[in-house]
């Protein structure tokens, strides 16, 4: 790790790639086959992309989309953009065409760079209707169906600095010049806008966030110093969350190029298992709910194979909890036991997962310690964090030695953090955002007197770590105006094996209700056992099915004080999901979506 005080991160980058040359640095499969694109090489195709998109017109300020999956182009893109003096607009993968049609119009974008030609057939619509974008660049060609008024360049042609025509493209530098784009880079400074990020939705239409070189730089700077505490040589980052979202676009591809670390690259959750053992990460960046979908996989594999693996498995867990919250509590006969499920349950599970992880951290929602403690007694270092797209994310991070797993740590550090009177949680320092993008009444109403308006409710505890309690926003007001936080009773409810998702509602009413989504694969387990035919939307008004779910939910119950209880519950007919547009693309549920789709039967439970 080089800490070094980068007026961009640009160059942040150049440094790190001068001074890493010929090691690998973006990995992903190809064909089957894991390759790698060094430093050096990385650098020569920013400069080759920065050159080309000056020449199609690109001037310091300009907008640039980018619309793709995770993969190195995305990071050679977003680099590219960047060093052409642009400011980059990641757009996710499973935006509509009226998303894109929203941040195209709203950021003014010039340009666009697009991955396949599915995510084209969305995208390229809504750029035909844009008044200012004028290019994209396709790194899979497109199947039109009509001509489009804006020019379409493939990414191979523009890598080889040619035209659609085979004529040589003007811009600085030309192919590969990386000494000459280091030149054209010398103005840039911390402060300005490196790329407008628009937030996910979850309760309302997006905005763009700015953040500035300073504050991406800030973050990694930040989260470095927690990761050193671990020991930082030769590390691999495994790219799973979107790139379009804050968190992996700082914490999963800004800080490993501050650490010098190489990323690889998820071909997608189906295959996540896989890619563990293939890329064999040390650092993962990861939501909540992959958390909670890895656990479960981690212990059904196990209950199938069941007997004395299952007896051991389960030791291994309630001796890890026993260990991880009282070090000095195992007994002698405890402590050998252990040694003996170190080696015979805990190694192997690990070496599902590559066997060099040194940490998982978790960002982007709440993460229920329950979740934690299985890592962390399976000898899985869990660091959950704390953050938002306006803080460029990461605001707070557990240190690994000092792990609190009902806390999200204390801040990073030259970050400052103060509870205001109502709770809400306050924040200060050059992780903040610089506002809104062509919205200055949310900026003014997000940033005062230099603090940041998180939106969430949460406390500072006795050792200085930031507890949150819920966001302020989605705190639920009983029509006596008792209050409580919904997130936590979701999250015991999906841990729960027979469910996968659920939400509460509660706002204005006497009590709780629950709409429940249950678990895809228990679900057909019970139906076969019952001989049941259909899936979810058959079954969903099954009156056997809801005495069934009624059990997990009284389960939970009894964990739950009088006011967080449940007390009737319908089943959804379908699963929340990104494409039905009741998730974000993180897998937060988006409540108002969720409330105003099935307004009439949540109301119907009352």
């Amino acid at each position: 790790m080089v800490d070094q005080d980068w007026p961009s991160v640009i160059h942040m980058f150049l440094a790190q790639a001068e001074r890493l040359a010929s090691k690998p640095f973006l990995l992903a499969k190809r064909g089957g086959v894991l390759t790698a694109i060094s430093w050096s090489e990385t650098a020569e195709q920013v400069a080759t992309l920065a050159a080309a998109l000056k020449g199609l017109g690109v001037e310091p300020g300009d907008r640039v989309v980018i619309v793709s999956e995770n993969r190195p182009e995305w990071c050679i893109a977003d680099l590219a953009i960047m060093a052409a003096g642009g400011i980059t607009v990641p757009a996710y993968t499973s935006n509509t065409e009226r998303d894109h049609s929203h941040i195209l119009e709203h950021s003014g974008a010039r340009g666009a760079i697009i991955s396949t030609a599915a995510l084209a057939r969305k995208f390229l619509p809504a750029a035909h209707r844009s008044d200012a974008l004028e290019f994209v660049i396709a790194m899979e060609a497109p199947k039109l169906s009509q001509s489009l008024n804006l020019d379409i360049h493939l990414w191979d042609e523009v890598m080889a600095c040619q035209d659609g025509d085979g004529e040589a493209d003007g811009g600085d530098g030309g192919k590969g010049d990386v000494t000459a784009l280091s030149e054209s880079t010398r103005h840039f400074a911390r402060d300005d806008v490196a790329c407008i990020i628009y937030t996910s939705g979850t309760g309302g239409a997006p905005k763009g966030v700015m953040l500035s070189h300073g504050g991406l730089l800030h973050n990694c700077a930040g989260a470095a110093e927690v990761l050193a505490e671990l020991g930082i040589s030769n590390e691999r980052f495994l790219s799973v969350i979107p790139l379009s979202h804050a968190y992996e676009h700082t914490a999963g591809q800004f800080l490993p190029i501050y650490l010098g670390a190489s990323i690889a690259y998820a071909e997608s959750l189906d295959r996540l298992g896989a890619n563990f053992k293939e890329m064999k990460p040390s650092v993962m960046v990861i939501a909540p709910r992959l958390f909670e979908v890895l656990r479960t996989k981690i212990t059904r594999a196990v209950e199938k194979q069941g007997g004395m693996k299952l007896k051991l498995f389960n030791r291994a867990i309630a001796l890890g909890i026993k260990r991880f919250e009282d070090p000095g509590s195992l007994s002698l006969r405890e402590r050998a036991e252990n040694i003996f499920l170190e080696r015979v349950v805990r190694t192997k599970v690990r070496a599902q997962l590559g066997g060099r992880l040194k940490a998982l951290v978790s960002g982007g929602a709440p993460l229920n310690p329950d979740v934690g403690l299985f890592y962390a007694a399976l000898g899985i270092r869990l660091l959950q964090g704390y953050g938002q797209t306006e803080s460029s994310p990461v605001i707070a991070v557990n240190r690994p030695s000092r792990i609190k797993m009902d806390t999200v740590g204390p801040p990073l550090r030259n970050t400052e953090v103060r509870i205001a009177e109502d709770g809400e949680i306050l924040v200060r320092g050059a992780l903040v955002m610089k506002g809104y993008w062509r919205d200055e009444e949310a900026t003014r109403a997000a940033l005062q007197d230099g603090w940041l308006h998180t939106g969430d409710i949460g406390i500072l505890d006795e050792d200085g770590h930031l507890k949150i309690t819920d966001r302020k926003k989605d705190i639920i007001v009983f029509d006596k105006g008792d209050n409580v936080s919904p997130q936590r009773i979701e999250g015991m409810l999906t841990l729960e094996p027979e469910l996968a998702q659920a939400m509460v509602y509660g706002d204005q009413h006497p009590h709780l209700v629950g709409l429940l989504v249950p678990d895809a694969e228990w679900l057909a387990g019970w139906a076969q056992k019952r001989g049941k035919d259909g899936g979810l939307e058959a079954l969903a008004g099954d009156a056997d099915l809801k005495a069934a779910l009624d059990q997990a939910v009284s389960r939970v119950n009894k964990r739950l004080s009088n006011l967080e209880r449940v007390r009737r519950f319908a089943v959804a007919p379908e699963a929340f999901t990104i494409e039905n547009a009741q998730m974000t693309p993180t897998l937060k549920i988006r409540r108002h979506i969720i409330s105003a789709v099935y307004k009439d039967v949540i109301e119907g439970l009352y």
